[in-house]
């Protein structure tokens, strides 16, 4: 069975699929079943990959790592997503290698909210740590 919002990976060309709803029966593609990706919740390094939540008068931003992300051609980060503890929202925001690896917005997530990143070549990380500044 699959579940919503589950990410999985083809370990042949490299497809990405986000389940959109539940369903029954598994995931193929190029002839072999796609791979759950379980999230990385620690980082060894403590400061690169797992995101950063900052909620603060109803903005939320995200910043990939205390120590920010680098985004370079061989090793960036390929998105960011905000998901509301009630599964009823989700935010995603694609980068570019070049870009910083920061999504901001508005939300009234009265849940809560977590976060996960995709680096290119760390895989799937994790967190639903919030700084709240007042």
């Amino acid at each position: 069975m699959t579940n919503k919002l589950e990410l999985y990976r083809c370990n042949v060309c490299g497809n990405i699929a986000e389940i959109v709803l539940s369903g029954y029966g598994k995931l193929v593609c190029c002839g072999e079943e796609m791979e759950l990706l379980i999230p990385k919740t620690h980082d060894e390094m403590e400061e690169k990959h797992v995101p950063v939540i900052e909620m603060k008068d109803g903005n939320i931003t995200i910043r990939v790592g205390s120590v920010l992300h680098p985004m370079e051609e061989e090793h960036y980060i390929q998105f960011i997503e905000a998901i509301a503890n009630d599964n009823k929202y989700l935010k995603r925001k694609y980068f570019k290698p070049d870009e910083e690896p920061i999504l901001t917005f508005k939300c009234e997530c009265k849940e809560g909210i977590s976060s996960r990143e995709l680096c290119n070549i760390h895989g799937l990380w994790a967190s639903s740590e919030v700084t709240h500044d007042r």
